[in-house]
């Protein structure tokens, strides 16, 4: 196990940060472990609200696609991706609110686990990517869902669909942020803004939560059984290799729709 998980506490805010050096890359055992921990903060009182974080240049890079074994995310049996998404669908069974301190990039897993959460603080430097069609590929981690319903239909499917790099300032006023702030400000900021949350009564904060993300979850979970059903149909084309060969070697892919 490479990775690493911190649980601070901050009065009653929990503060969950990850590392995963050098790209903070997501794995199936690094979501296994946050949601573990996530959902076990829900039987702590003490705790009111969470803020995710990680440590390094980037939030989180994504899966590592150009690793091979395990399909770059670390599973170990024969469908490494669906293990992979059986871990971030677990991200949405936890009950309290979280706040996402984002540092860096944050790009295709990475973006969806800063979308998962309810709130997110960004640094100028954050770049938001939906980098899947630039791998031949169709998108995951329930992003086809959550992201329409952060963004709206039409910014959603912009993302989506050219794989545009969203910097700090136009996530702002997309909505994609909900706070931009320097990076040396970041934690504190996020920390804030989780112990504004923390000031209402649990019981109602979490009542209000769970009629807001009311759907979330079954919806997550239909869409990430149609995405990895599309995915499971691209993973071995020629089209699919090409884009992940591009993307390492920082250049535009050259497909061929075969």
């Amino acid at each position: 196990m490479t990775h690493t998980l911190t649980l601070n506490a901050h009065g009653h805010v929990r503060e969950l940060v990850f590392t995963n050096p050098p790209n903070n890359h997501a794995t199936v055992a690094l979501l296994r472990d946050i949601a573990d921990t996530l959902l076990s903060l829900d039987d702590d009182t003490d705790c009111r609200s969470i803020v995710l974080a990680s440590d390094g240049k980037p939030f989180c890079a994504g899966a590592d696609l150009v690793q091979a074994e395990g399909g770059g995310v670390g599973g170990s049996g024969d469908d490494p991706v669906r293990e992979f998404y059986n871990e971030a669908l677990r991200l949405y069974q936890s009950k309290k609110p979280v706040v996402a301190a984002v540092q860096g990039a944050a790009v295709g897993a990475g973006l969806g686990l800063a979308v998962f959460a309810d709130f997110r603080i960004a640094a100028p430097e954050a770049r938001f990517v939906a980098n899947f069609t630039q791998l031949a590929f169709h998108p995951g981690f329930g992003l086809s869902t959550t992201l329409p319903r952060l963004l709206g239909a039409q910014k959603a499917s912009l993302m989506l669909l050219t794989a545009r790099r969203i910097k700090g300032e136009e996530a702002l006023d997309w909505g994609l942020v909900d706070q931009l702030v320097p990076q040396d400000q970041l934690r504190n900021t996020a920390l804030r803004l989780a112990a504004e949350i923390a000031e209402g009564g649990p019981l109602g904060v979490m009542a209000t939560r769970r009629t807001l993300r009311r759907g979330l979850y079954e919806d997550v979970q239909a869409t990430l059984d149609l995405e990895h059903a599309e995915q499971w149909l691209l993973r071995p084309t020629e089209d699919h290799a090409e884009g992940i060969l591009a993307v390492a070697e920082r250049r535009p892919g050259r497909f061929k729709a075969r």
